[in-house]
């Protein structure tokens, strides 16, 4: 007769209940955050062709979007912004009068209670697509963190929870940081996209944001992909400079670093599902080849399994509805 072991899982993996009970990674929509992009204008809601249910909308449908979220239990949202125009700078990134700036009056206004997050970078306003000032085809580093100061400072004015510095030029976080509690400003924490990776999955974001850059690319300021280590100094001077969360970006294909950065800082950690990482899922399903909700769910909850404290994604809303 067969010797079985004394130990069986399957005992515990038996019924659904039981799965649930001893579960050992919990995912909810506490977890999440939603990306949203806004445009100038009134009643627009345009696709982006390349991620399937997400859309460019003005701020009367932004706030729609925004408050179905918040029904949902989603805490907090991301703002991206398209301007009016672009020029060398950037300059309607920090207006005053700016689109991110009218849509955080507004969705402040509006839904009170709701975190709104702000994407501090220059890429989306600048006519060259970079993530700073450009002089002789290089991108400048201290100029450049001037005008993110700027524009962060111009984003808690006009209401934002978080303002989250994407851009990674060094030492940003603590010129922002400076620059918030110079102007009052001293309660607004700083989401630092410490650990962000010159990543090829970034592509569908581009068309979404309009923010392609036209000419090189980013590798002299993004991160090598084959750099962990240099992830953890990363993350270990923007806590230093002031963060309070820190982020790595992306995150399905850097789930090693998520779990180095949380067991070397012990501070809050955001991954962000990239649009590539989101739209190759939804393409698959798309072609039946995969099953949306179950590919999504494994991998959302694979992100905080690795460490991940929050998780900015696309599909928020897609979870939320399905979450009991």
């Amino acid at each position: 007769m067969s010797v079985f072991p004394e130990y069986r899982p399957r005992r515990l993996r038996r019924t659904e209940p039981l799965r649930r009970m001893v579960r050992e990674t919990r995912l909810t929509p506490d977890n999440l955050i939603l990306p949203l992009f806004v445009v100038p204008g009134d009643g627009v809601r345009r696709p982006v062709s390349s991620m399937p249910g997400v859309d460019q909308t003005s701020i009367d449908a932004l706030i729609r979007d925004a408050r179905e979220a918040y029904d949902l239990g989603i805490p907090a949202v991301l703002l991206f912004g398209l301007p009016e125009y672009k020029d060398e700078t950037g300059s309607r990134g920090y207006a005053q009068d700016g689109i991110v700036q009218r849509a955080i009056a507004a969705l402040k206004q509006e839904l009170p209670d709701l975190i709104v997050i702000t994407d501090v970078c220059l890429c989306e306003y600048t006519s060259h697509g970079h993530c700073g000032v450009i002089r002789d085809g290089e991108v400048l580093n201290d100029e450049s963190v001037e005008l993110l100061a700027r524009q962060a400072v111009s984003h808690a004015r006009a209401g934002a929870d978080i303002v989250a510095p994407s851009d990674m030029m060094d030492g940003r976080v603590g010129e922002i940081r400076r620059a918030l509690d110079q102007d009052g400003y001293t309660d607004v924490p700083i989401l630092a996209y410490s650990a962000k990776f010159c990543s090829a999955f970034y592509g569908p974001f581009r068309e979404a944001a309009d923010s392609a850059p036209q000419f090189g690319d980013r590798r002299s300021y993004q991160m090598d992909p084959a750099n962990a280590e240099e992830a953890i100094r990363e993350a270990v001077l923007d806590v230093n400079e002031g963060a309070d969360i820190i982020m790595v970006k992306p995150a399905h294909a850097y789930l090693d670093v998520i779990w180095r950065v949380k067991e070397a800082t012990g501070y809050p950690v955001c991954a962000y599902q990239v649009s590539g990482e989101y739209s190759a899922i939804m393409a698959a399903a798309q072609n039946g080849w995969l099953d949306e909700a179950r590919a999504m769910d494994e991998v959302l909850t694979g992100i905080r399994r690795a460490g991940a404290d929050l998780i900015i994604t696309y599909w928020a809303r897609q979870f939320a509805r399905a979450f009991d």
